[in-house]
């Protein structure tokens, strides 16, 4: 099976409920274990545009915010859905994430 790595930035308030959607998509299975996660704190920064619609911040305004960083593992025939399921539980107008095949699986080792 192949897998992806996803990372997914949310501000704190948000983070319990993108890891409960990302998992309940499918994200997060190892094994004989699902929902595993890694989550770290950072600052994020932005500045809305004009035409933005932020859920935080002021367009024009550089903004810092707390967020967490979501380190996940996905099968990547699950990776539309894990990315469906984070956006709509996130509260973002635009958020910001990242994935990439990371190859195999233990088991085809």
């Amino acid at each position: 099976m192949k897998y992806c790595k996803l990372e997914i930035y949310v501000p704190e308030t948000h983070a319990e409920a993108v890891r409960h959607a990302i998992a309940g998509a499918g994200a997060g299975k190892l094994g004989n274990y699902d929902s595993c996660c890694w989550t770290t704190s950072g600052t994020g920064r932005f500045r809305p545009l004009a035409d933005s619609k932020p859920f935080l911040g002021t367009p024009g305004t550089v903004e810092e915010v707390p967020e967490m960083k979501i380190e996940t593992l996905c099968a990547a025939a699950d990776l539309r859905a894990v990315i469906a399921a984070m956006r709509e539980a996130h509260p973002y107008e635009t958020p910001a994430f990242q994935f990439w095949p990371v190859g195999i699986s233990e088991k085809e080792l």
